[in-house]
């Protein structure tokens, strides 16, 4: 069964036609280029737009568990230093969750298959923020048997 999920903030959705207070509006110079935070991140000596893990985790227990998964994301913002704007999770029947916490430095997403022990996960994060802090955090709180860890360094062009 296909199940489809819509996530969208308030703003913008009063009635059509309703009156609207203007915004006041200040033009700002811009700083100088060498000034400018770009939140881009450093690896290895490599500048990127940011570092992607991809994380997949085998003989894992809790996969079926919303309330975990949630409680894990949190702690994997927190470890890693990162700004969470908001988590979406879903939880789909009988078994599975789907996810993201939307991060202001990018994302953490995560999809889980409890009958076979494993899930998928995304880290992408810019700035500051320390990706590789989630393992750890994954590894005990699943519990599992192996963790595989892929990384990409995105936007080395850019």
């Amino acid at each position: 069964m296909r199940q489809n999920a819509l996530l969208r903030s308030g703003k913008g959705l009063e009635a059509p036609g309703t009156a609207r207070k203007k915004a006041s509006v200040s033009v700002v110079a811009p700083a100088p280029a060498e000034e400018r935070e770009d939140h881009f991140a450093t690896r290895n000596g490599v500048r990127c737009a940011g570092v992607h893990l991809i994380i997949d985790l085998h003989g894992a227990k809790g996969l079926n568990d919303i309330d975990l998964i949630e409680r894990t994301l949190r702690r994997c913002v927190d470890a890693a230093r990162a700004t969470l704007l908001h988590i979406h999770l879903h939880h789909f029947q009988p078994a599975g969750v789907s996810g993201v916490a939307v991060l202001a430095e990018s994302h953490i997403s995560i999809h889980t298959w409890p009958d076979a022990g494993y899930a998928a996960l995304d880290v992408f994060m810019c700035g500051k923020a320390d990706p590789d802090a989630c393992v750890p955090v994954l590894r005990e709180a699943f519990q599992a048997e192996r963790v595989e860890v892929n990384e990409i360094l995105r936007g080395r062009d850019a």
